[in-house]
């Protein structure tokens, strides 16, 4: 069975590392904050110039003023700073941010990212992710393997204007775990009751397919 979006956001907090700075992207990225484990020490950076974000407000903890680089609102923890998006671009560029936790369009076999625009749809503006990309060094792409109409999402080739060339080693699907290892992507893991021929099935990009893949505990 696919994964749900909180499965997906507990499965990259697993990543997490104590003292991490982090990077959390627009979408699935947003609800990893709500499964920081117990006791680590991590800094969750917004873009529009928070670090220090915590899980999302409860109902009485709602601040309208205090938001993500997607507009939800946010708390913040202890420790936190609020600085100007400038500073906070600066964080990124500077190489600062330990991971970066990103949705996407299509990613492909060379570490291809196209996650900023499809052609003739209205483009809000490109965010962050041009600099996340040419910032980070660690990053992991979250998305549906496939689109609603069954088109895989993992490519030879995207065929979408690119964020970032050559930057992604590390794809969570609602599928699978895969990473990007010489021109092709190596399952890792496997979303519980999901088989790896559904998995071969709605990957278009070059899969390697170890003996044994593990399904993902949860």
């Amino acid at each position: 069975m696919a994964l749900t979006r909180e499965q997906m956001a507990q499965r990259i907090a697993r990543e997490l590392q104590d003292g991490f700075y982090v990077n959390l992207g627009i979408g699935i990225p947003t609800l990893v904050a709500n499964y920081v484990p117990e006791g680590m020490q991590v800094m969750l950076q917004s873009e529009n110039g928070l670090l220090g974000m915590g899980a999302f407000p409860t109902e009485d903890e709602v601040d309208a003023d205090m938001i993500n680089a997607g507009k939800q609102t946010v708390t913040a923890i202890k420790g936190a700073a609020i600085f100007d998006s400038s500073q906070s671009f600066a964080m990124i560029r500077g190489g600062h941010v330990d991971l970066t936790v990103l949705g996407a369009f299509e990613v492909d076999v060379r570490g291809n990212i196209a996650s900023w625009m499809i052609p003739g749809k209205l483009v809000k503006g490109m965010g962050g992710a041009m600099d996340l990309v040419a910032g980070a060094d660690n990053i992991i792409v979250t998305m549906t393997h496939a689109s609603k109409d069954g088109e895989s999402k993992l490519l030879e080739h995207c065929s979408l204007p690119l964020t970032g060339s050559g930057c992604i080693r590390k794809v969570l699907t609602d599928l699978a775990y895969l990473e990007i290892e010489n021109n092709a992507f190596v399952l890792r893991e496997r979303a519980p009751g999901v088989s790896v021929e559904e998995i071969v099935a709605k990957t278009a990009g070059k899969l390697i397919v170890p003996e044994h893949v593990p399904e993902m505990q949860f």
